[in-house]
């Protein structure tokens, strides 16, 4: 935890120590929603929007880790926007998001989850529990601002998919007056699970209790944890943007009580560029 706090307080300091705005970055050509965690790369334009780049995170190697590594990811999207809607591909989701009002924004990503490996863990940790299946999942999420300049919202989401469901509602808030997408953002956040996406997870078969020694455990659905999020996206020169985000999840005391959860908490921290065409 000490090493995760000094490498979040350091990605900060360079964040506001190194970076400042570009002044074309500012055209007064509004995203989609002004906020740093929905990405819009059309800048304000019906028609086509790219941006291609690279994101490094240091986060737990698994659900319920206590080892942590560094992934580097391709970051970025192929987006085409009409009016209030943006259709996209990124990665290995397709999606659609659009605005129904000045304060009502609407999301639906059909994606690939990928599944957990026992070689995840480099100190054995999930030896005998086998490699979870990739599964296909869909993504529904309604989002609702206080006010048109989106500085305060509400957020509800639902993840539902081969592998189970999973439920979230969020408050949040961003700070800075740009209405470009670019700024500081902070989310705070209730999730809840099914007991098929709680096992998936953090349950053990009678099966696995005998590979791996670790004891049978059946989770039911509920409540899953409380998670903080903060966003950060900047422009630093002409085209380019810097990203950051920071997560931290408190898990419930069902989780806590699973032996495949050596930490009560998840927590990761990554930052990235990508160049906007």
């Amino acid at each position: 935890m000490k090493k995760f706090t000094g490498l979040l307080l350091l990605m900060l300091m360079l964040m506001h120590g190194l970076f400042i705005q570009d002044s074309l970055a500012q055209d007064g050509k509004k995203s989609l929603v002004p906020l740093p965690s929905v990405d819009d790369f059309t800048k304000g334009d019906d028609g086509w929007g790219f941006g291609l780049g690279l994101s490094v995170e240091y986060e737990t190697a698994y659900e319920g880790a206590d080892e942590y590594h560094f992934e580097v990811d391709p970051a970025g999207a192929v987006q085409w926007r009409r009016g209030n809607n943006i259709f996209y591909w990124a990665g290995e989701a397709l999606g659609w998001r659009g605005l129904l009002s000045e304060t009502w924004l609407f999301e639906t990503v059909v994606g690939i989850e990928e599944g957990r490996k026992e070689s995840d863990s480099d100190d054995g940790r999930l030896n005998g529990l086998g490699d979870g299946d990739e599964g296909i999942e869909m993504v529904l999420q309604a989002r609702r601002a206080f006010d048109p300049d989106w500085r305060y919202w509400l957020d509800a989401r639902v993840v539902t998919g081969e592998n189970g469901s999973l439920g979230l509602l969020a408050a949040g808030s961003r700070f800075g007056d740009q209405n470009n997408g670019t700024g500081h953002e902070v989310a705070i956040a209730l999730v809840f699970h099914d007991s098929d996406y709680a096992n998936k997870d953090f349950g053990i078969t009678a099966q696995q209790s005998t590979a791996s020694g670790l004891a049978v455990t059946n989770l039911s659905g509920g409540f899953r944890s409380i998670g903080f999020n903060y966003n950060y996206r900047e422009y630093i020169y002409k085209n380019w943007q810097i990203l950051a985000e920071a997560v931290y999840e408190q898990y419930g005391s069902d989780i806590q009580d699973s032996p495949i959860a050596r930490n009560n908490f998840e927590a990761e921290i990554g930052i990235g560029f990508i160049y906007v065409f």
